[in-house]
């Protein structure tokens, strides 16, 4: 790494406050050791309701190299990935969650391979230390998705990954609000590969990711990649007629040469699957109809509250960006 490089790590929390003393910690004592910068840690506070805030001030206050995107409120975690991404300015950036479970010690591996000429490294995630319905889970959802998406997408990668500028550049530009930032990081292409990491236990707190909301974020990943479920439904429906049709020669065979009376169980149980199916294909094709729109509202991703960058509130003029780059050229000598 030459010395103009600067690294950029974004990172999204949300309540967060017994990890972010540890979190800043670590994550700064990385930064020291790169050749470089100045580099950045963009922080975005996705609406926190505790001490996460107000503890992140304090640090940016201290640090000139520490910028916080605070949200009006909770967006989700995606839409607080895509709001990290729209902040930074590093030549690369490292995407990673603020629970720890992506060791920030990992980064410099992450950079060791894009000087090989990647532009994104993805971390592969091994030896997971949640309970064993939810790695079984992950693993069966990795595995379906790949199946179902129309490209290649890398099995076990989360989020924690290295994107390069021009990667970066082209996720902003993706406009949909249901986000899974993982399949879009691998939309985009260029060279990238992965690496395995150890996936650490969280160090403090509990997950924010309940059940529902894993379910969730498994469905954007499956609506917006895919579109084998409304092909399954034209398949099923071809498939229901075929056995309709053989149902109904053997209903005449039955009534002229067995003589036998044909059965009402028989049926309410045609009726009623058949029913269930049709019911449950409208709700795929409705979800894909619910997308659309919500993408002809065509509203923010997300709305700032205010943006601290070298202790500086500087949200609240139209031009906060051109400010954020002029304090960054002044940090640029100061605390590092």
């Amino acid at each position: 790494m030459t010395q103009g490089f600067r690294l950029s790590i974004a990172i999204p929390v949300f309540n967060e406050q017994e990890v972010i003393p540890e979190l800043l910690g670590r994550t700064i004592a990385v930064i020291n050791e790169l050749p470089g910068g100045p580099h950045e840690l963009v922080i975005v506070d996705d609406g926190s309701s505790d001490r996460t805030l107000e503890m992140l001030e304090a640090a940016a206050a201290n640090d000139s190299r520490i910028m916080v995107v605070a949200l009006s409120r909770n967006f989700g975690h995606q839409i607080a990935l895509g709001a990290a991404l729209d902040h930074v300015s590093g030549d690369v950036t490292v995407l990673m969650d603020g629970d720890l479970q992506d060791p920030p010690e990992s980064i410099p591996a992450l950079l060791e391979c894009h000087q090989q000429g990647y532009d994104v490294v993805y971390v592969r995630r091994v030896n997971r230390k949640e309970s064993w319905w939810l790695r079984f889970c992950y693993y069966s959802f990795y595995r379906l998705l790949s199946m179902l998406s129309r490209i290649q997408l890398p099995l076990d990668a989360g989020d924690f990954s290295l994107m390069s500028r021009r990667v970066v550049d082209q996720i902003r530009q993706m406009p949909e609000h249901h986000r899974y930032l993982r399949g879009m990081r691998t939309w985009v292409g260029f060279r990238q590969m992965g690496i395995s990491v150890e996936r650490s236990a969280r160090r403090a707190g509990h997950t924010k990711y309940s059940p529902l909301k894993l379910l969730k974020l498994a469905s954007d990943g499956i609506f917006a990649f895919s579109i084998v479920p409304l092909r399954a439904a034209a398949l099923i429906g071809v498939l229901a007629i075929a056995i309709s049709a053989v149902f109904s020669l053997y209903s005449v065979y039955a009534k002229y040469w067995l003589h036998s009376p044909q059965g009402f169980t028989a049926l309410i149980l045609a009726i009623t699957f058949l029913s269930g199916v049709n019911l449950f294909f409208l709700g795929i094709i409705g979800e894909y109809v619910g997308r659309v729109y919500e993408e002809t509202k065509a509203r923010p991703h997300y709305v700032i509250r205010r943006i601290i960058s070298a202790g500086e509130i500087v949200t609240g003029e139209p031009d906060f960006q051109t400010r954020l780059a002029r304090s960054r050229i002044a940090s640029s000598t100061g605390m590092h």
